[in-house]
């Protein structure tokens, strides 16, 4: 994307890491798809001279701002800011705080960052992402038997970023890869079906992303990689593979990782609910 010129250009300014703001943007942004949003942050802002120097620069780029600030002196000179060089600015927190404050009657607390305590909660995420990295891709059988949840699938089915997007909700996960000349490893079959996930994917949907792999790598998109041959072939070894597990099945074509996880979720947690009752 770094030859395009952006359609909007889209300044994030917080007082904390500004995720918030960048998350509501790009949800914002993937209902005018397909347009290329060049989305800035201006990160733990705690000073009003820095707050000026970004909002001139909104200007010079006739940028929209979003901000995230719950500090009341921050707020209120970014919108002085705004009014004066005629910047359109966008308050994502202040009206919901000040609606809490009246529905509660109390007082926030006006502290950033409070949703990067570093609390429990937040040391299980980073040994979340710790084990999808460890054991991303096979390169330890043993992470099969720890994890919460074993995505297996053939090359190119999201399994690496599901991992990860999963190990932000603090679910420990291994990935498998599935190829007719590798024999799977034995621990996928003495673990429980229920925490395994079989990742299948479109015919010709996978061959356009094999042959974008090919090319970004530099390699002629010929290759037997990305032949509809070559895929059917793997596509029914791992569905015969999974049918031997017996696991659940998601088809991951067109759909973005967020949506693929949030169905995983569903299964994991609808077959714990059952072991419940």
């Amino acid at each position: 994307m770094a030859d395009l010129k952006p359609e909007v250009i889209i300044y994030v300014v917080s007082d904390s890491a500004g995720d918030t703001g960048e998350l509501v943007i790009r949800a914002a942004v993937a209902q005018f798809h397909p347009i290329y949003a060049d989305i800035r942050r201006a990160a733990f802002i705690h000073d009003e001279a820095t707050l000026e120097r970004v909002v001139i620069g909104a200007k010079e780029h006739n940028a929209i701002l979003l901000y995230t600030l719950v500090i009341p002196h921050l707020r209120s000179a970014l919108i002085r800011f705004a009014e004066l060089h005629k910047v359109t600015a966008i308050d994502l927190l202040g009206p919901l705080v000040n609606s809490l404050e009246e529905k509660t009657r109390r007082k926030s607390r006006q502290e950033p960052g409070l949703n990067h305590v570093l609390d429990e909660d937040y040391f299980r995420k980073v040994e979340a992402v710790e084990f999808a990295v460890k054991y991303d891709d096979m390169r330890d059988t043993m992470g099969i038997l720890k994890a919460d949840i074993v995505l297996v699938g053939v090359s190119r089915t999201s399994k690496t970023p599901l991992s990860m997007y999963l190990a932000h909700k603090k679910f420990k996960v291994a990935n498998v890869p599935l190829m007719p000349e590798l024999s799977p490893p034995a621990e996928i079959f003495s673990i429980p079906k229920e925490k395994i996930i079989g990742l299948t994917i479109d015919v010709n949907y996978l061959n356009v992303i094999r042959k974008e792999r090919l090319k970004a790598l530099g390699l002629p998109n010929s290759a037997a990689y990305a032949t509809p041959a070559r895929i059917e072939r793997e596509l029914s070894y791992a569905a015969e593979i999974m049918e031997r597990i017996g696991c659940a099945v998601i088809d991951v074509s067109h759909r973005a990782v967020e949506e693929t996880a949030s169905l995983i979720m569903e299964c994991i947690q609808s077959i714990d609910s059952r072991k419940q009752l």
